[in-house]
């Protein structure tokens, strides 16, 4: 029950002033419009041809409409009923929507897009709405930067040097971001009301059928009586769920109530048992095949097949996976932890017997996308899988009845609620980036700060992306720093998929990014943990990962492309796998200052620099990196012998 008490207060703390707990004919009416937005995007999606302007505006009504029902203005405001200003709110946004659907055609083939000052009323009321909305559903940061974004339009010409710009005025900048598809109802808001909604409803009926229980009892079975076991249990169990949850936070609220207890009962601490759901949950943002639904956005970005995203992203996300385990392997070894008992650990084959069926929905999403469907035939088949996957196990428990289904549909709306108005939201920034040329201007003051050295250029970017992103789920990070930070790396000659990789890697990466690292936080509230150093201890296991992006840019073969943009084969990874492996190994051995007995200072330096000549990738430079680490082990094992040789003649001489 306490455990409960603490999830909950931390995903209340994400949300802002938390959501409302309504009861009565609020409940009511909340939950029809929530099954009403479900319902219209599967119409919408799968049995409709409407045009894009009409179903974006319809989905953000549906959105608006969620948003002041279920979030309160502030903290203190009261959570069992809505006030007259979220009343005030809800209809304003509602009739700002409802003008642009019913008078769009109007404007654009009757008035042949001469707008005229109803039209720019409306769109003032839209766009302050959305801006509250944003507000409250993911914080100040995206509606401050919006607001700036707007101000930079407008007053370009008094800005500094490279920045200046002719500046906008108020109307041109109204049209474009309300009146059409290049601003709030663009690219970002139609991403969302199609392939997201929908993979957030399949990952709403995959937890109705009861898969997430599945997937830990999977993880408990074929990792929990390893040295450490909990802790890698919590690695693979937060993989297999973030890759559809679009906030590290929320992963961690989910997964973490059940791993951080199982870490806390075999001896590890507190704030490492914290640090490690964190990490493992923001790995999931980046974990294939939907990555927090960013996968969506990037490949619309790039305009490359969603296969080629989901292809270049596997080996990355398994090095970073590999290193945190590694680390966990150190730290167990360290404290010579072992694994649970036999008797507390469910057998694979029972597991799999009682709910193994419940895997084959993710199978064939992404045995679909292989084969070269589209998300959305993808997003469908899973949804279906799922319900008739539930009805096949030998546990009665997990069939998707009506009532769960439409309980499935209703968590789908309100999970969709976020990301939709961060898409939304937006949508203002991407259209004053365009109109001004600010992402081109940015990356330009990057090289030309940077001196034309690409470390440097990297270096800057990743501080940058961090920055940026800190406190923000998965799309609305990764479009943040696609429109700013990316076209840097593009300009400098980057592959361009390394170069959105390399910008959403440590966008994500800003979750356990001291001093806002919000899932290190969210952990740590469960944990009991000092939030502080569960952030740190959850930055220092993260580290090794932190070279990923790195050896992306400098070898995209790890992302199954060459410099060119080319796909290459799977034999082609093999070398540069196995070499950024062993580089990630060093890392975590040199950060946690130990491999099978604490390092010396020598060999710490030496699998460090082993580890640096490992990123850049070539034959002389990966031929030093491997033999200073082979010579390194050598010398640290002899040490180790040497050492318990010495111990074993003490203890026979005492």
């Amino acid at each position: 029950m306490e455990q409960n008490q603490k999830v909950e207060a931390v995903v209340d703390n994400e949300a802002g002033g938390g959501l409302r707990e309504l009861k009565g004919w609020m409940k009511i009416v909340m939950v029809i419009i929530a099954a009403g937005l479900s319902i219209f995007a599967i119409y919408t999606n799968g049995f409709s041809t409407i045009q894009e302007i009409y179903r974006n505006g319809i989905f953000l009504g549906f959105l608006i409409a969620l948003t002041f029902i279920l979030y309160p203005t502030t903290k203190k405001s009261s959570k069992a009923k809505m006030s007259i200003l979220d009343i005030l709110f809800m209809v304003l946004g509602l009739a700002g929507v409802a003008y642009i659907v019913l008078f769009y055609t109007n404007i654009h083939v009757e008035r042949q897009s001469q707008a005229i000052l109803q039209d720019y009323i409306f769109a003032i009321i839209t766009i302050v709405v959305l801006l509250e909305a944003s507000r409250r559903t993911i914080g100040i940061f995206i509606p401050l930067l919006s607001a700036i974004a707007i101000i930079y339009a407008m007053f370009g010409p008094y800005f500094p040097g490279m920045f200046g710009h002719a500046g906008f005025s108020i109307e041109r900048l109204l049209y474009r971001m309300y009146m059409t598809t290049e601003g709030i109802f663009g690219m970002t808001l139609s991403i969302a009301s199609t392939y997201i909604v929908l993979f957030i409803l399949f990952g709403a009926f995959l937890t109705a059928s009861g898969a997430s229980q599945f997937f830990n009892e999977l993880a408990l079975a074929v990792a929990g009586r390893r040295r450490g076991g909990p802790a890698q249990v919590a690695v693979i169990s937060s993989s297999l769920t973030g890759s559809l949850s679009g906030s590290a936070v929320a992963n961690v609220a989910t997964t973490g109530s059940f791993t951080i207890p199982l870490m806390k009962g075999i001896g590890l601490k507190p704030r490492f048992a914290g640090a490690v759901e964190a990490t493992a949950s923001t790995g999931g943002m980046i974990m294939p095949p939907i990555m927090g639904a960013a996968a969506f956005i990037m490949a619309g970005f790039l305009n490359v097949s969603y296969t080629t995203i989901i292809l270049a992203a596997i080996i990355p996300s398994l090095l970073y996976y590999a290193a945190v385990i590694i680390a966990i392997d150190l730290e167990a070894k360290k404290q010579g932890l072992k694994g649970l008992s036999k008797e507390s650990i469910p057998l694979v084959k029972k597991v799999m017997m009682e709910r193994g069926i419940l895997i084959l929905p993710i199978i064939i999403v992404i045995g679909a996308l292989l084969l070269g469907r589209t998300p959305l035939y993808a997003g469908f088949a899973g949804i279906v899988s799922v319900i008739i996957a539930s009805w096949l196990t030998k546990d009665k428990s997990t069939r998707v009845t009506p009532a769960k289904a439409f309980q499935a549909l209703v968590d789908g709306a309100r999970g969709t609620i976020q990301v939709g108005i961060a898409c939304a939201s937006i949508g203002i920034i991407i259209a004053v980036v365009t109109m001004t040329g600010l992402g081109s201007t940015f990356a330009y003051n990057i090289i030309e700060l940077a001196g034309g050295s690409m470390i440097i250029i990297l270096i800057l970017v990743m501080i940058t992306c961090i920055i940026l992103s800190l406190g923000l789920p998965s799309t609305a990070l990764y479009i943040i720093v696609a429109v700013t930070a990316a076209p840097a790396l593009v300009n400098a000659g980057i592959n361009p998929v390394a170069a959105h990789f390399f910008v959403f890697w440590f966008g994500a990466l800003s979750n356990v990014t001291p001093p806002v690292a919000l899932a290190a936080y969210t952990a740590a509230g469960i944990a009991g943990a000092d939030a502080m150093k569960t952030s740190w201890t959850a930055f220092k296991l993260a580290l090794p990962g932190f070279m990923v992006p790195f050896m992306i840019v400098y070898n995209p073969v790890l992302i199954m492309q060459d410099a060119t943009g080319n796909t290459v084969s799977i034999v082609e990874t093999i070398i540069p796998f196995c070499a950024a492996l062993v580089g990630v190994f060093a890392l975590a051995v040199s950060i946690n200052n130990f491999l099978t007995i604490k390092l010396n200072i020598l060999e710490r330096v030496g699998f460090f620099a082993g580890a640096m000549f490992l990123v850049q990738p070539g034959l002389v430079t990966d031929g030093i990196g491997i033999v200073i680490l082979a010579f390194l082990i050598f010398l640290h094992i002899t040490r180790e012998k040497r050492l318990n040789r010495h111990d074993l003649k003490v203890s026979e001489a005492g």
